[in-house]
């Protein structure tokens, strides 16, 4: 048996939230695309979220900062922006998280600013928490709120078949289930609480 998503009637159209996905490898032969086609695949299952994927292997956004912004940035700055929360779907390399997301969050600050951020993580034996734990301290320097529940795939080649299929959804599901209920809270109470106060960085 499979986690129930919905929230059924208690959510209005006016009052979902946008979700951008972030997928953070960009590495040759990764595995992330995988990850993140079945997360967001459980977006189908909620009537209080939409989802913008936003695939960094796409982006290409340049490996070094500077003051202009070129169109690579360009392309993702309006989708982060417009936002409500976040959900970081990363790897772990070398005990830390992709050069290439550092470079995405980097290159932003007010789109960050009052806003949850959920992790799905995943690796060898430490399913990639040690990303996520790294990726806390750089989202609340840009005055982003963490989730505390995340989901995380533990030896993740051996949990796909495949097609990309999980051998056993139950778990995976539940975690997910979880950690979107706090990413929508989160994002229902700091998007309303800016429309009364705005947020003071």
């Amino acid at each position: 048996m499979t986690a129930d998503m919905s929230h059924g009637s208690e959510s209005r159209r006016g009052e979902r939230l946008k979700v951008a996905v972030i997928v953070a490898s960009t590495r040759e032969g990764r595995f992330a695309p995988t990850v993140a086609r079945w997360f967001t695949e459980l977006f189908s299952r909620r009537d209080d979220l939409d989802v913008d994927v936003i695939d960094l292997a796409e982006a290409r956004l340049p490996d070094g900062l500077s003051e202009q912004r070129g169109p690579e940035v360009a392309g993702i700055t309006p989708r982060l922006d417009a936002a409500d929360a976040f959900v970081v779907v990363t790897p772990e390399y070398n005990h830390s998280f992709p050069a290439t997301l550092k470079t995405a969050i980097d290159w932003h600050y007010a789109e960050w600013r009052a806003k949850p951020v959920g992790f799905v993580s995943y690796g060898g034996m430490a399913g990639g928490l040690r990303a996520v734990e790294q990726l806390r301290q750089v989202f609340a320097e840009l005055h982003a709120v963490t989730v505390r529940d995340t989901v995380s795939f533990h030896g993740v080649w051996s949990c796909f078949d495949e097609s990309g299929k999980l051998s056993d959804p139950t778990g995976p599901e539940s975690a997910a289930k979880t950690m979107l209920d706090q990413l929508a809270w989160w994002g229902h109470t700091l998007r309303d609480g800016k429309t009364v106060r705005p947020y003071a960085a």
